[in-house]
């Protein structure tokens, strides 16, 4: 063969070799970012129109999650919050939509000690997400009922459910580093439960007051 063969055939052993090292990066990056978010992953393909745009958000979440200053709870501290969160349960029973209120007041007091921004739903979600992407979506839909509530559009079932979506991020807020809570690895929350189940006062815990159907 010609000098010039083998110089065609070498760009072209080159350039696959380069798209598939491309694209070997690219599905890692997409693997990577799909267990790193969970379905803020799929949500974020939706909003961008595409996974390229979609990954590029994500990846500026994480860039702006570095900026934060994060920090644990320690115990003493931790205690505190599931107490008030007991008390909020419970005054659930004469008030849903006050304790749906302070629900979500709670789990915003706790994410400006953890560190996270406190201000705009979108910009917590979008700081939140990159640590508790698959708590995402119970945020989402106690935020949601919590709108209807204000305008007194929501039904007690609709509050009752809006405890167990705060619940779902609040107990992840507060869980120590490293725990696991029972049937699944810490930073997964609990199922919503169905009609006629109460969902956990805390952690661990049940309580009589809990919301009930």
């Amino acid at each position: 063969m010609s000098t010039a063969i083998w110089v065609v055939i070498a760009v072209i052993v080159i350039a696959v070799i380069v798209a598939a090292v491309f694209l070997a990066r690219s599905r890692a990056r997409t693997q990577r970012l799909r267990r790193r978010f969970g379905p803020e992953y799929d949500r974020a393909v939706q909003q961008e129109g595409g996974r390229a745009a979609a990954e590029r958000e994500l990846r500026s979440r994480e860039e702006r999650h570095e900026e934060l200053k994060l920090r644990d709870l320690d115990p003493r501290r931790r205690e505190q919050y599931h107490e008030q969160w007991v008390r909020v349960q419970e005054r659930f029973v004469d008030a849903p939509e006050a304790a749906v209120e302070q629900a979500d007041g709670l789990v915003t007091v706790v994410m400006g000690e953890r560190g996270y921004p406190t201000h705009g739903f979108e910009d917590k979600v979008a700081h939140l997400s990159v640590e508790h992407g698959r708590t995402m979506d119970h945020y989402r839909r106690a935020h949601a009922i919590s709108g209807k509530a204000a305008s007194k559009q929501a039904s007690t079932e609709d509050l009752r459910q809006a405890m167990v979506h705060y619940r779902a991020l609040f107990e992840e807020l507060l869980s120590a580093p490293g725990t696991e809570r029972t049937g699944r690895h810490a930073g997964e929350p609990a199922a919503a439960p169905g009609a006629g189940e109460a969902p956990a006062a805390t952690a661990g815990r049940r309580d009589d007051h809990t919301p009930r159907s």
